[in-house]
């Protein structure tokens, strides 16, 4: 898989403040890329560095293979921005702001623009208020419009600074869509701190914090990492006696119930995987006087890997 950004050890410190620690970073080409982490962590710093704002202190990258300090002009020349809040002529209408942005990219005749530009209201879905004066606008259709005009020169790499942080929930509903179908076209690389929007468009995820990286991979893997296997029953009958024969597993580290109105929810986590997957259903199932309501493994949403992992960190450094 050909990845579009690599760092090796890239680092930015502000005299004797460490904003970022050394980061290896690689992100693969059509991604969606979560780079989350809270305030401070250093995010706007590694974003900085990667369109070359700023300079970095030591350490490397490149995006498309190309290094980000000595060719820093061409690598934006493929890259689309997206601030996070965007700002825009309020008299312009939303075609004229994106004809005004593709013209500083492109120099071909004036209907290819035009094609260009209805290709780009179409993709963000605002078509149907192309002419219109931009001062009317919603947040989220604002959000759209930054995205189209940060995509407007069909860039390899779109990078967000956090697109949905201020809409409400249809504007993120609408604005995640975007990105999805985004997805074919370019690769995404955005930060946020709306872990919810995260774990329903990313496929790979960053977390950082205090200027160094806790975690990255695909979110799958990162949902697993470092979390217990638990799985949860709702059950009726002797219930005492089902907890016994679970302890009684080597591959049991222990044993939770809680009785409800009409059944009693038990909590096993399990050491070994696998022999959880083929054993634990079949050693209920054989007590003829226990009735399993329900049966599976428990979830983890990124949220609790989110706080997990932040929260570790801050008691490794105290």
């Amino acid at each position: 898989m050909t990845n579009i950004i690599n760092t090796t050890a890239l680092s930015k410190s502000f005299g004797d403040v460490d904003a970022l620690k050394p980061v290896d970073l690689t992100v693969p080409q059509h991604a969606i890329f979560g780079f989350l982490g809270p305030n401070g962590a250093g995010k706007t710093t590694f974003m900085k560095l990667l369109l070359g704002l700023i300079r970095p202190s030591s350490g490397a990258g490149q995006i498309f293979s190309k290094d980000i300090v000595a060719d820093s002009i061409e690598i934006r020349s493929r890259v689309g921005y997206l601030p996070q809040e965007p700002r825009f002529y309020q008299y312009m209408t939303a075609r004229e702001t994106l004809e005004f942005t593709a013209r500083f990219f492109f120099s071909g005749p004036k209907i290819e623009i035009g094609k260009r530009v209805s290709e780009m209201l179409d993709l963000v879905g605002l078509n149907d208020k192309a002419d219109r004066p931009i001062q009317g606008f919603s947040g989220g259709e604002r959000q759209r419009l930054g995205i189209a005009q940060a995509q407007v020169n069909y860039p390899e790499l779109l990078i967000l600074d956090e697109p949905a942080a201020s809409l409400d929930p249809l504007g993120r509903r609408d604005v995640l869509a975007v990105m999805e179908r985004l997805r074919k076209h370019t690769t995404i690389f955005y930060s946020t701190h709306i872990l919810n929007d995260v774990q329903q468009v990313s496929d790979t995820v960053a977390i950082l914090n205090n200027g160094e990286l806790a975690a990255h991979g695909p979110i799958e893997t990162l949902l697993k990492q470092g979390q217990d296997v638990v799985y949860r029953m709702n059950v009726q009958g002797d219930v005492a006696r089902a907890q016994k024969t679970m302890k009684a597993q080597p591959w049991v580290a222990s044993v939770d119930t809680s009785p409800q109105e009409l059944s009693s929810k038990m909590t096993v986590t399990v050491t070994d995987e696998s022999a959880a997957q083929t054993q634990l259903l079949r050693l209920l199932m054989t007590d003829e006087q226990l009735v399993v309501e329900d049966f599976g493994r428990k979830t983890y949403a990124l949220e609790e890997v989110f706080l997990g992992i932040v929260e570790g960190v801050q008691n490794e450094s105290k």
